[in-house]
């Protein structure tokens, strides 16, 4: 895990300005740092000439050795590499390559692997990864720089390039900062006010992209730094087909899932929220006799503590439990610091508990193991076992009330995912049209356009959204964020490539609309009674409404230095403070977002 920068240019750049830079990804590996500096000839002995500097931060996890430094650059092949993530069978592909002669100078870094395998193998190597990634790779007896981004979006990777530089880094601010002028993007803006995300390829910022999930991108460098190839080498929709769901199948992939994640050099630990993903990633731990460490967040405000379920899991498997329970005394400070984790507007009030809780995972543990990914694959969100279910004639006539719900009131999700219009239903629950109508802005449809294909049919549709827009756009970006702001590695077992492909191939048997996730609960039912089973999802969030509502005075300030140019006048805020809902309060935490974030660049 790490954070890294660079730039190539065909001229001399203030390197400089590339150390300051470097200070907004400090976090994202305290262990060691490293930066290359100078002309390409002097690693690799040829007369490009190129100028470059890659700059590199690294939280050690797999070989602590030096030779496993980076970047890391093979004399062999005349190649280098900075890799940001983990390959979890790095060891068999190291024992296919050494078969094959391909020498290694590191104990056993997954990063070598990856070098000597991308040199050796070209970029079909990258079928054979299993892991999270976002890799710079430069070719120098070709003259060409490959950025590359794992198929799920675990990692982020951006990029800014015109015909004489290339700028690319795993933090989208650390590029902002290599400019000393940057232009906020008028339509990201709007995606974001909607959406709560800016997608890939594009970025809040003008010229300044984000390599997409499962996507690399070839720049040649020669004269002229020109983008010669884009591709998406992993695509999961390639996966859909009706085959027959076998739950041992399914049980093998995800045992050897969790298998391979358990591999690291430093200690590692299993969130344990008490919910049922969490839960079955113990159980198959237990099960196949492992040492198992769990670490869990209590909260006095029983409203939001599962603290209690948790402990029953961890007694049922006889874990190493550590638990803290929080009382949240300066609340004030740990939203200024959430916000200042992430390097791209994102709007969802779970960033403030989820770095609370890598924060304090982070004091014991380097490493751990999460239960994310457990809903997008095996359709355990709410809306999209009720986008599934049938619709009564007489509920679709409330989608007649949107049209002139005051825009006030909420986004007009409790009449519009009743909609005939299964689609139009399942966005109701993600996307804030009427919130930009409050602002006189407008976005184009990402749902139908970009999302959604009639090749599929209507469940398969929702999972390739899931996977495509809310999964890689959104829950990977907040793990990430949050868990390397605090130096913790996240690994997450239901993220697999193999699961993912296994279920989108196969007829949904496991789906049961009216109890989600009935194939692990079936995993579960011979340990826990139903109550445990089938409780409400508390979810995991904080009292945004009270926190908003009662710092009135200072929000309302920051939001009013408008470094976004957004078009909320004083009147419309005070309505947004009047009309005092849930959905008010997230839009208000929207705007206060994006105005904090701006102001961290100036």
């Amino acid at each position: 895990m790490c954070g890294f920068i660079g730039q190539i240019s065909n001229q001399p750049f203030d390197n400089d300005r590339l150390l300051k830079a470097n200070k907004l990804i400090e976090c994202r590996g305290p262990d060691e740092f490293s930066n290359f500096c100078g002309h390409f000839y002097d690693l690799y002995s040829n007369d490009d000439p190129l100028h470059f500097s890659f700059i590199f931060n690294r939280l050690s996890i797999v070989d602590l050795g030096l030779n496993a430094s980076q970047p890391m650059v093979s004399k062999e092949f005349k190649t280098s590499i900075m890799f940001n993530g983990e390959i979890y069978n790095h060891q068999q592909l190291r024992k296919e390559m050494v078969n094959d002669d391909i020498k290694f100078y590191s104990d056993h870094s997954d990063t070598e692997v990856v070098l000597n395998g991308l040199s050796a193998y070209g970029l079909d190597f990258l079928d054979k990864m299993i892991g999270q990634f976002s890799i710079v790779f430069h070719d120098s007896k070709k003259s060409q720089l490959y950025l590359i981004r794992d198929r799920l979006g675990q990692k982020p990777l951006f990029f800014k390039h015109d015909s004489n530089s290339i700028k690319f880094s795993s933090n989208l601010k650390s590029i902002i900062k290599l400019d000393s002028k940057f232009v906020v993007n008028k339509n990201s803006m709007s995606e974001y006010l909607k959406y709560n995300v800016v997608t890939a390829p594009n970025t809040i910022f003008e010229d300044t992209y984000k390599i997409e999930p499962g996507q690399y991108i070839i720049f040649d460098l020669k004269d002229k730094i020109t983008k010669v190839k884009t591709k998406k080498y992993w695509k999961p929709d390639k996966f859909i087909g009706n085959e027959k769901f076998e739950e041992d199948k399914f049980f093998d992939l995800f045992g050897d899932a969790i298998k391979l994640r358990q591999i690291a050099d430093v200690p590692l630990a299993n969130f344990l929220s008490g919910g049922i993903d969490s839960t079955a990633i113990v159980k198959s731990l237990y099960d196949n006799n492992a040492n198992i460490n769990t670490f869990s967040i209590g909260f006095e405000n029983q409203k939001y503590d599962e603290s209690g379920y948790s402990r029953e899991v961890s007694k049922k498997y006889k874990t190493n439990h550590s638990e803290k329970i929080m009382n949240i005394n300066n609340l004030q400070t740990l939203v200024e610091k959430s916000i200042l984790a992430f390097d791209e507007p994102y709007c969802d009030p779970s960033t403030v508990p989820s770095f609370l809780i890598t924060k304090e995972m982070s004091k014991q543990y380097k490493t751990s193991i999460s239960g994310d990914g457990g809903d997008e694959l095996l359709g355990g969100y709410k809306r999209v076992n009720q986008t599934l279910k049938k619709r009564n004639k007489l509920l679709t006539l409330l989608t007649l009330i949107n049209k002139i719900y005051p825009n006030y009131f909420g986004t007009g999700n409790k009449f519009m995912k009743y909609s005939s219009n299964k689609i139009k239903a399942y966005e109701s629950y993600l996307g804030d049209e009427n919130f930009l109508k409050i602002l006189n802005l407008k976005t184009r449809n990402l749902f139908e356009e970009k999302y959604f294909t009639k090749d599929f049919d209507l469940y398969k549709n929702l999972m390739l959204y899931e996977y495509r827009f809310f999964l890689s756009e959104m829950m990977m970006l907040k793990i990430d964020r949050t868990s390397m702001a605090n130096s913790l590695e996240v690994r997450s077992p239901f993220v697999d490539h193999r699961l993912v492909e296994y279920i989108l191939g196969t007829e949904p048997s496991y789906l049961e609309p009216s109890r989600p996730k009935k194939i692990l609960k079936d995993y579960l039912k011979s340990d826990f009674d139903d109550y445990f089973l089938n409780r409400k999802k508390m979810g995991f969030v904080f009292e945004l409404e009270d926190w908003i509502y009662s710092n009135e005075k200072e929000v309302k300030k920051t939001i009013l230095n408008n470094l976004s140019d957004i078009s909320i006048s004083q009147t419309k805020l005070k309505l947004l403070f009047i009309f005092k809902t849930r959905i008010n309060a997230i839009r208000i935490w929207k705007l206060y977002f994006i105005e904090k974030y701006l102001e961290s660049l100036y």
